[in-house]
């Protein structure tokens, strides 16, 4: 409320404050005239009273004139009247040449009560005058009336000198009364100035208090009341603040992407991943509608089912071409609460509350990896059953045919044995090595980190490997640069890695063939490599063979003797010493296979 409205309601208490002292002056006067001729009416009957106890000798014109001068002595007009209404003495002019006064309205009323009075113009004097009259008894025998008179004028001048007073002293109070309300309408104008002031702070977010001022009129407890206000809504937004900055901060530091649309289908909240899985640009997308944004056409599905209020929503779906992702996406929707309320129409429906789809939250989870994970598990599972179904088979075989008699047989039993022993110990190490990997997996691998001598581990490997190379006429080279540092790691586990690689480039090199062992130092790291001339590693497989079971060439690997789970393992253990694992391949011209242990301190 602005100041000139407290000044337009000052100006008109002060107008009604003039009004009433107005007609205060008006009434009071009016009172105080009658008053005062209701005085001058009873003075002029007691004149009266006594000019009938001492009437005057009508007979004689000198007596008379004597008389109405002795009863004029206090100012009063007097006037003797005959019953036939001639003037017979007056003081105020010549009685001869006065006009009949029996038309006189005193004079009539007191000529037939006995007493008369009236307050008219007078038409000899011209002026207001109060008249009293009395009937008398003449010392003839007959009536006569005896009228006393005085002039209003005397009267009003006297409520004339009053009402100046009463005007005086009003147009002071007038003028105390403005003064008074001005200050105080400048003072209350000046707090409730400044109580929207202060609701303008709290518009725009500043809580600070108002200062309470002294006294406990309504402004005061209206002042107390905002600052209670005022507080609380402090507390309520740093607490709603902090809650929403919390939740930022979890929604945009999450993996998952997070987005958030309204009714209308626009993009009003996504987080950093959201951006990244749809390749966004996060400043400018909110706001945008969703069918911009998404192009997928079963995400944008999913979103709208949700946004009309399904609940449950969740399906896998691919996104990109090259490399595709995985990605499980749930929608739910967001449902607002709506109050209805009584109305006019309707005063008998109750209050209730309902909710309705406002929006939807959409969560995509990258489970490529998982899904990977879970294939492999299956791979894992079909390729163990198979592996071992193969030599079970052949030794539940051969042992059915020893027993239905060929046990007997000198030229086969033999065989059939050696048969069944070699599959045994095929099983044996596919199942050592499944145990060592399930320990390595489950990270109950104990390394023992000791000085290792790279020249002492490339011989050694060399000397066991010697005979399987020579029998297919391979040969195997050995470049171990001088005065290298030790390896950092247990050297019964870097030998086994070693041997892998040593026997698998043995197995998948053609006879006449070559393989090189060399070992160098790299940035505080030991590099060994075995590089053959074998038949080479297709690139679509290269990212695989780590993989347990992985074989590019399996029937090649059974034969050998293979159970797919080396180059698993010896990855395991490469890393458990900190190092890496690597092959670099072309097909047909060879392989190279290469791991870094970091050096002994």
């Amino acid at each position: 409320m602005r100041a000139r409205r407290f000044r337009n309601l000052g100006l008109a208490f002060l107008a009604l404050v003039i009004a009433a002292l107005l007609a205060t002056s008006f009434y009071s006067s009016r009172a105080l005239r009658q008053s005062y001729i209701a005085s001058t009416l009873q003075q002029l009957d007691d004149a009266c009273d006594l000019a009938r106890a001492k009437p005057p000798n009508l007979g004689n014109a000198d007596d008379l004139r004597a008389w109405t001068q002795w009863m004029a002595e206090g100012g009063a007009r007097v006037t003797v009247i005959d019953a036939a209404g001639r003037v017979l003495a007056e003081t105020a002019r010549d009685p001869e040449g006065m006009i009949n006064h029996s038309d006189r309205p005193e004079f009539q009323q007191a000529m037939a009560t006995g007493r008369g009075h009236s307050v008219r113009l007078s038409t000899t004097l011209n002026q207001q005058m109060v008249y009293a009259a009395v009937r008398f008894k003449t010392n003839t025998g007959g009536v006569a009336v005896i009228r006393i008179a005085r002039p209003l004028a005397q009267i009003d001048a006297s409520v004339s000198g009053l009402r100046h007073s009463f005007l005086l002293a009003s147009l002071v109070i007038v003028l105390i009364a403005a003064a008074t309300l001005f200050l105080f309408v400048r003072s209350f104008a000046a707090r409730v100035d400044r109580l929207n002031r202060f609701s303008l702070r709290l518009a725009q977010g500043d809580f600070r208090p108002l200062p309470v001022d002294p006294g406990k009129d309504e402004l005061t407890e209206l002042t107390a009341s905002l600052n209670q206000a005022a507080a609380w809504m402090d507390r309520t937004i740093h607490s709603l603040s902090g809650e929403r900055n919390r939740s930022s901060a979890i929604l945009r530091s999450m993996v998952e992407g997070v987005a958030v649309v309204d009714a209308e289908e626009k993009l009003v909240f996504s987080n950093h991943a959201f951006s990244q899985i749809l390749n966004l640009d996060s400043a400018g997308v909110e706001g945008r509608p969703v069918i911009e944004i998404v192009r997928n056409p079963e995400l944008l599905g999913l979103i709208r089912r949700a946004i009309k209020g399904e609940e449950g929503l969740q399906t896998d779906i691919l996104m990109g071409t090259i490399q595709p992702t995985c990605f499980s996406v749930t929608a739910a929707p967001v449902k607002a609460r709506e109050i209805a309320l009584k109305t006019a129409a309707s005063p008998e429906r109750p209050v209730h509350e309902s909710e309705k789809p406002s929006g939807a939250v959409v969560v995509l989870h990258d489970v490529t990896e998982l899904r990977r994970l879970e294939r492999v598990r299956q791979d894992f599972v079909a390729n163990v059953s198979h592996e071992f179904k193969t030599p079970l088979t052949a030794i539940q075989g051969f042992a059915e045919t020893l027993l239905s008699g060929a046990v007997d047989d000198p030229q086969n039993n033999r065989r059939f044995l050696r048969i069944i022993s070699d599959h045994a110990n095929r099983l044996a190490r596919l199942t050592d090595d499944l145990l060592k990997l399930a320990r390595i997996e489950a990270g109950k691998l104990e390394v023992q980190l000791l000085p290792v001598g790279a020249l002492e581990l490339v011989e050694a490997c060399v000397e066991t490997a010697l005979l399987k190379a020579n029998h297919k006429h391979i040969a195997l080279e050995v470049d171990v640069t001088p005065n290298l540092h030790s390896l950092r790691g247990e050297a019964a586990l870097l030998r086994d890695v070693l041997q892998n690689l040593i026997d698998n480039a043995i197995q998948y090199t053609p006879p006449g063939g070559r393989i090189c062992i060399s070992a160098e130092e790299r940035k505080r790291e030991v590099v060994v490599t075995v590089a053959d001339t074998g038949i080479g590693i297709p690139l679509s497989d290269q990212e695989r063979i780590f993989e347990r079971f992985y074989r590019v060439d399996a029937a090649r690997s059974r034969e050998a003797g293979g159970t797919g789970l080396g180059l698993s393992i010896a990855k395991h253990i490469v890393e458990a010493h900190g190092g890496r694992l690597w092959v670099e391949s072309e097909v047909g011209v060879g392989s190279k296979f290469s791991f870094s242990i970091p050096i002994a301190a």
